[in-house]
Order: structure tokens, then sequence, then C-alpha cells
């Protein structure tokens, strides 16, 4: 199984869990909270059948990558994934983030540059900014945040649960779309990730990344559901799709977890803007 070591601090390295599939051009995906690379099953077949090299990154603390306890701010979170591409030594790559997978892309873009990528892709983001301030009337009370987190603390696979549930829109799409089987397999791996890690990413959600999305110079793609209640897109998605490089797909009844629940209307969209 491939490992990157990558830097964290002076005392401890941690070795971050990667796979490589396929030999095109490079696609690489960074997923949600609380999953991993694994998450991204149904675009990852889709890439490999239109021709493309598709690589999926476990984040620390997620999948089979090492759970420090420690780095999950976002600073050390965008470090890890330029690791991993300067390690691969990717050129012309397309980024795909899924909500927080997409925060550092968009970061990523917006400290290091393009000089290595060619097009990216936000899926279900939650960026620009999630937080209510003074001059961003539109946000969530921070104290929203707090409360997930205290949740976390006080019965971690129970939140996880209900978070799941949410994220897959279980609640207004039929099972067809989202099954038991699915959720209680998330479940599983959600349950399996650091508990300091799905704690402390939590705060990456509130991160200000609005000088980051007018940074990037390159060609972008927004998608998101109409009816994602964890990000709504009206707050998210809508705003970065403002700049001028980039172009917003809404899918119709799609939650934030749409890489799974309309799977074939999000492969369809990037498959057209990557190609």
């Amino acid at each position: 199984m491939p490992y990157l070591t990558t830097q964290s601090n002076s005392k401890q390295s941690v070795d971050l869990y990667y796979e490589v599939h396929g030999s095109g051009a490079p696609v690489l995906l960074v997923h949600t909270w609380p999953l991993n690379g694994d998450s991204w099953e149904k675009q990852r077949n889709a890439l490999l059948a239109a021709g493309y090299q598709v690589i999926q990154l476990d984040r620390r603390g997620f999948g089979k990558s090492d759970r420090p306890s420690f780095g999950y701010d976002l600073e050390t979170l965008t470090k890890d994934l330029k690791c991993l591409i300067d390690y691969l030594d990717l050129q012309d790559a397309v980024l795909v983030g899924h909500s927080l997978g997409a925060i550092e892309v968009a970061h990523y873009l917006g400290k290091y540059g393009s000089s290595r990528v060619r097009k990216a892709v936000f899926v279900a983001t939650v960026g620009p900014y999630l937080v209510k301030a003074d001059d961003n009337s539109q946000g969530v009370d921070a104290s929203v945040f707090k409360g997930i987190q205290a949740a976390l603390l006080t019965d971690r696979p129970a939140m996880l649960a209900s978070a799941l549930f949410g994220i897959f829109g279980a609640d207004i799409l039929p099972k067809e779309l989202i099954s038991k089987a699915k959720l209680d397999a998330d479940q599983v791996t959600a349950a399996q990730a650091s508990a300091i890690a799905v704690h402390d990413t939590v705060n990456v959600w509130l991160a200000d990344i609005r000088s980051d999305h007018e940074r990037i110079d390159i060609p972008t793609l927004v998608i998101h559901g109409t009816a994602d209640k964890s990000a709504p897109i009206e707050i998210t998605g809508m705003r970065i799709a403002k700049h001028a490089k980039s172009k917003l797909v809404a899918v119709k009844g799609a939650p934030h977890g749409l890489i799974w629940t309309h799977a074939n209307e999000l492969n369809k969209a990037i498959l057209e803007f990557i190609k």
C-alpha cells in the first residue's frame, strides 16, 4: 500500500495513505468529513472508464492514514495536499474537493498557486465563509459548530450517524438513492476515524477562504445540490460561482452527499468540464 511521509513538526512525521489508479491525465480527489478516499467510489469508476488517472488521498486521521494528535488545522491539511502533489510530480492536474475537501483545494490554489493544476472542481463546498460576521451576514452563528463539537465529545457514534443521515438526505430521498446499507457502511467508516481528527477538523469549516477564491486563476466548476441542508447553496456554491472563471451546476433535489445520491449527474458535469 502506498504511503507518503510528511513532516508536520520537528517531533513526529505522519504517513498519509493514497491510491493511484489508471494512467491518463491526473485527477486528484479530496474527500469530505467524516469519511475517507473511498467515498469517491462512483466518481473513481467513471473517471477511470473515461481514461483518466485517479488519485485519492486519505486525510490524516481518516481512513488508512496515520492518526496523530495534531495537525488538523487548514494550513497543515493543505500542506499535506501539497506534499502529495509535489511527491507525485503532478502536472496539468484536476483537483476535485468535496465539502471540507473543497476548502483544502481552494486554499491550496490560493496559497501555492496553479502551476501544477489546470482546473478545479468544488463539490458541495462549505466555502467561502460559513460563519456569521459583520461582513458576512448570510453566515451561520459560530455556536452551531461548537454544538457539533460538543455532541461529538458526548456521543461521537450517535453524532456521526445523525450527521451522515443529513449529509445524504436520508430524510427526503427514497431508499433507492440512499440505502440503509450505505448509511451503515459509512457510519462504520466514520466511527473508525480518529476521534481527535473528527472533532478538530470541524474548525476548518469556519475558515474564511474568500481571499483564496479571489486568487484562483484557473477555470473552476462549482457543483451543488439545491436541497443541501449542511451547506445551503445560497451561502456557498452560488457565492463562489460569482467569480469570473467559475461555472455553477445546481443539481435539483440533491443533498450534501450528492457524490453518491446523484452520482450520474455529478459525474457527467465533471467529465464535461475537464475534457
